[in-house]
């Protein structure tokens, strides 16, 4: 099965980049969110250049969805590579005290440099940005304590640019999720789709949800297969992925669950897995740690 390569830049999207990159102008420090079942595929890959020198803050959402083990793993890995990631779950408020000490710090030193020129302190901005869905306003609302932007597990729900005061000592700036406007690498893309991180009108259920069961055939093939919650297919379906493509799965599969309708099987599929219903089952694992 061939699949069509995945492109998504609504107008709502492009238009915002172009505030966004305005806006950082007055922004002390970014709370660049990434998806923890995909921390590489939803790193965007201009986020350093539009940072430049600001303070940046690394947060992998959806905790929840990722093993343990995994988390720890993570952890080593950006590490080695001079990162320190943050990890919460916007839903249950996990790790958000963390952000705001997080934030916070990363703010002290615009203060102390406006103190040390006879300027009064006053709040840190700090901007969230990530790819659309990622869980950036659910998390904005956990900082609040309230539901003051609107948030939903679907790409796109953000189409503005707004700022919210957190506190006395933060000022936060809500950014719709931003994309590159070309994904060159179809991998990633395809990552996104399964993830829901990207609009649902730039691909096709049944060749993505056949892509996925491949990639998840894939990752039980590595040796760290071990950090991963054992059989989530043979477990939900009671059908066995190892002697089947991707495609041969979704249409047994279909034949025996909804009378050979592949199409409501792909999304079942991708629903169960978005939902969690096949456990905390990631899409990446850390790669190598380079020896020191």
């Amino acid at each position: 099965m061939s699949t069509p390569e995945i492109h998504w830049y609504p107008g709502h999207i492009a238009k915002a980049e172009r505030q966004l990159k305005e806006q950082l102008k007055r922004v002390d420090v970014v709370l660049e969110v990434r998806d923890a079942r995909i921390p590489i595929a939803t790193h965007h890959p201009q986020t350093l250049e539009w940072t430049g020198g600001k303070s940046r803050v690394l947060v992998l959402n959806r905790l929840d969805m990722i093993p343990d083990a995994l988390r720890n793993r993570w952890e080593q890995w950006f590490r080695s590579v001079g990162e320190e990631p943050i990890f919460t779950n916007a839903q249950q408020g996990t790790g958000i005290t963390a952000l705001k000490k997080a934030a916070q710090a990363a703010g002290e030193q615009m203060n102390q440099r406006r103190v040390s020129r006879g300027m009064r302190p006053r709040p840190v901005r700090a901007v969230v940005i990530g790819f659309p869905n990622v869980g950036k306003s659910a998390l904005i609302n956990r900082l609040l304590g309230q539901r003051v932007v609107e948030s939903a597990r679907r790409a796109g729900v953000t189409r503005q640019l707004r700022w919210v005061r957190i506190s006395d000592q933060i000022e936060l700036l809500d950014a719709p999720g931003v994309i590159p406007g070309r994904i060159n690498n179809q991998s990633v893309a395809l990552k996104l789709a399964i993830c829901d991180d990207i609009g649902e009108a730039a691909y096709d259920n049944q060749l993505v949800a056949a892509v996925f069961v491949d990639l998840i055939k894939q990752l039980y093939q590595r040796d760290d297969a071990h950090l991963l919650p054992p059989s989530p297919l043979e477990s939900r379906y009671k059908l066995e992925p190892e002697s089947l493509t991707g495609e041969e799965y979704l249409h047994e599969l279909a034949q025996q669950r909804h009378q050979g309708d592949v199409e409501r099987t792909a999304r079942q599929l991708l629903n169960d897995f978005r939902k969690g219903l096949l456990g905390s089952l990631p899409l990446e694992l850390p790669p190598a740690i380079a020896p020191r």
